[in-house]
């Protein structure tokens, strides 16, 4: 996964063999402290809380300024469980998925927004104590 100069492998796969030195099996990337350098999923995070998370909503999930709505972009997803099994609900499924990623935090939750309108958005929601 690549923003940038941000760059940091997905946790490990839960079939994953042999796994390069340091980082974890897939069922302790949460818990292991060299899970710290991996980005983990909907399907690996949910369930556990921490005190801080960092969110990064992807292209997958954007807010249209002009229309005032939040809109799913299927072909921008990399879930293949979402984009086939949605249908005309990808939208709702993507909110739900990024939902329970924002709620993973007691203390604090970092976000970053790929789309720039989604980011003005947040920033004008969060500058007026507004929720989303």
């Amino acid at each position: 996964m690549q923003i940038g100069d941000y760059r940091r492998p997905w946790n490990a796969r839960r079939d994953a063999g042999k796994l390069a030195k340091g980082i974890p099996q897939a069922s302790y990337w949460a818990t292991d402290p060299n899970g710290l350098e991996q980005i983990g999923c909907i399907y690996t995070a949910q369930g556990f809380e921490f005190d801080y998370v960092g969110v990064i909503i992807g292209p997958d999930l954007a807010y249209d300024l002009a229309e005032k709505r939040w809109v799913g972009r299927k072909e921008a997803s990399r879930d293949s469980a979402v984009t086939r099994g949605s249908g005309d609900s990808f939208t709702l499924f993507v909110k739900n998925a990024y939902r329970v990623l924002l709620t993973r935090g007691m203390k604090g939750c970092f976000v970053y927004a790929c789309d720039p309108g989604t980011a003005k958005f947040l920033a004008i929601r969060l500058a007026s104590g507004q929720p989303s």
